[in-house]
C-alpha cells in the first residue's frame, strides 16, 4: 500500500506522460553512456542545451498554444524573419544590439497577437491562420533579401562567444542557455502560479465552460498567441547569436520540431493538460537522439527524423490511451474501491426530491411551493375520524338536514 501511494502521483493520468518522458530521457542518455566512450559527461549534457536553446524557447511558446487547444505553424518563419531583420539592422543600418533586440521582440509579439485576434474574433481555424502567417513571414524574409547576411558586429560576436562556467569539470554554457533557462523559469511561473496560466488551462480544457464561468477567453487567446510570437522572436534572437547570420531559409521545419518537443514532453494535443517543464525534457530527448547519431558516426542524420516521428506516434497513442482510461474512470467513479466509496457517499448525501423554495432561483421561487404541494402525498386520515364522518353523513336526510 505504501508503494502504491508513493507511485500514485506518477501514474496519475495528468502526470503519466511527463513521467514517461523523463524516464525515456534517462534511458536514452544512459544508453549513450554505456555504448559510446565520452558520452557520459557534464559537458555533453550541457551541450544538449547549448545546441537546442533556441528550440527550447520556441517550444515553450508552442506549449502554451497547445495547452490552449490551438496550434501555431508560423514559429519557424518568425525565427527566420527575426534573423534577417537583425542582420539587416546590424550590418546595413549599424544599429546597436540593445535597440535591435527589443524591436524584433515587439514585432514578433505583435505578429502573434494579430493571429490570435483573427482566430478568436473571426472564429477562424488556428491551423489555417498560422499557416497563412507562416507564408507571410517566410515571404517577407525574401522580400528583404535573397542572400545570407553574415553578422560581423563586435557586440553580436562578443555575446555569441561568451561562455559561463558552471563549476563542474570545467564545463560551461553559452549566453543562449542562460536566456533559455530564464525563459523556462518565467514560463513555469506563468503557467502554474498565475491567473493567466490558470485561464489558459481552463480555456484549453473546455472553452464553453470557461466562458460560462466568466473567464476572459478573448484576452487569454490573444495573449497566448502573442506569447508564442514573443517566444518565436526570442528564439530567433538566440538562433542569431548561435549562427551569427540571417537567411530566409533558416529554421525550416522548426515549427514541427517545437510541436514534437511539446507533445513528447507530455502536453496533450487536445489542450488543457501538460507541464512546461516537460517541454525541457522533450527538447532533451530530441537533442539526445541527434547526439547519439553523431557519436555513432555511421548513421545518416535523417535517422533523427525517423526516430522523432516514431516517438511522436508512440506518445500520441499513449495520450489516446490515457484519455480513454480517464473517461472510463469518470464513468465508473474511479477504481473499484474508490468507486464504491464514492457511490456510498453519493447515496448517503443524496438530496430529497422536493426542495425548499429558497433552493430555487428568485424567478422560480413562486413556483416551488406549488410543485412541492403537488409532489407531496396527501395526509392520511385516522380510522376513527373516518368512521365519525361516515356516521354523520348517514344521519342526514335527503334534503341535507340532520335526522
Amino acid at each position: 500500500m505504501k508503494i502504491r501511494s508513493m507511485l500514485a502521483p506518477l501514474i496519475d493520468p495528468r502526470t503519466l506522460p511527463l513521467t514517461v518522458t523523463i524516464v525515456l530521457f534517462i534511458v536514452l542518455f544512459g544508453f549513450g553512456s554505456v555504448m559510446y566512450t565520452g558520452f557520459f559527461s557534464v559537458q555533453v549534457l550541457l551541450d544538449l542545451l547549448v545546441d537546442n536553446a533556441f528550440l527550447l524557447i520556441v517550444s515553450i511558446g508552442v506549449t502554451f498554444v497547445i495547452l490552449l487547444g490551438g496550434i501555431d505553424l508560423s514559429v519557424g518563419s518568425v525565427v527566420a524573419f527575426t534573423t534577417i531583420a537583425e542582420a539587416v539592422m546590424a550590418q546595413h543600418w549599424h544599429w546597436p544590439v540593445w535597440v535591435i533586440v527589443p524591436l524584433v521582440l515587439l514585432i514578433g509579439t505583435t505578429f502573434g497577437a494579430a493571429q490570435g485576434a483573427l482566430i478568436h474574433f473571426f472564429k477562424l481555424q488556428p491551423f489555417v491562420i498560422t499557416l497563412a502567417g507562416m507564408f507571410v513571414a517566410r515571404g517577407a524574409c525574401f522580400l528583404i533579401t535573397l542572400d545570407s547576411i553574415p553578422i560581423t558586429d563586435d557586440t553580436f560576436k562578443a555575446i555569441s562567444g561568451l561562455r559561463v562556467p558552471v563549476g563542474i569539470g570545467g564545463a560551461s554554457v553559452s549566453t543562449n542557455v542562460l536566456i533559455a533557462l530564464v525563459t523556462l523559469l518565467v514560463a513555469i511561473y506563468v503557467a502554474h502560479f498565475s491567473r493567466f496560466g490558470r485561464n489558459v488551462y481552463a480555456v484549453g480544457g473546455n472553452e464553453r465552460s470557461a466562458l460560462l464561468m466568466g473567464l476572459p477567453v478573448a484576452s487569454t487567446k490573444v495573449g497566448v498567441y502573442a506569447l508564442s510570437g514573443f517566444c518565436s522572436a526570442l528564439g530567433g534572437v538566440a538562433f542569431t547569436f548561435y549562427v551569427l547570420s540571417g537567411y530566409g531559409l533558416q529554421a525550416q521545419g522548426m515549427e514541427l520540431d517545437a510541436i514534437a518537443a511539446s507533445v513528447i514532453g507530455g502536453t496533450l494535443l487536445t489542450g488543457g493538460v501538460g507541464y512546461v517543464v516537460g517541454t525541457l525534457f522533450g527538447v532533451g530527448i530530441l537533442g539526445t537522439i541527434q547526439t547519439l547519431i553523431t557519436f555513432d558516426g555511421t548513421l545518416s542524420s535523417w535517422w533523427t527524423r525517423i526516430f522523432i516521428g516514431a516517438l511522436l506516434c508512440i506518445f500520441c497513442l499513449l495520450q489516446r490511451v490515457i484519455e480513454r482510461h480517464a473517461r472510463a474512470d469518470r464513468r465508473t467513479g474511479g477504481t473499484a474501491q474508490g468507486g464504491r466509496a464514492q457511490h456510498v457517499e453519493r447515496t448517503a448525501t443524496k438530496a430529497p426530491a422536493v426542495r425548499s423554495a429558497d433552493a430555487f432561483s428568485p424567478e422560480l421561487r413562486h413556483i416551488a411551493p406549488k410543485r412541492a404541494r403537488e409532489s407531496s402525498p396527501a395526509p392520511r386520515t385516522p380510522p376513527a375520524t373516518t368512521a365519525l364522518r361516515a356516521g354523520s353523513r348517514s344521519r342526514r336526510d335527503p334534503s341535507g338536514n340532520r335526522a
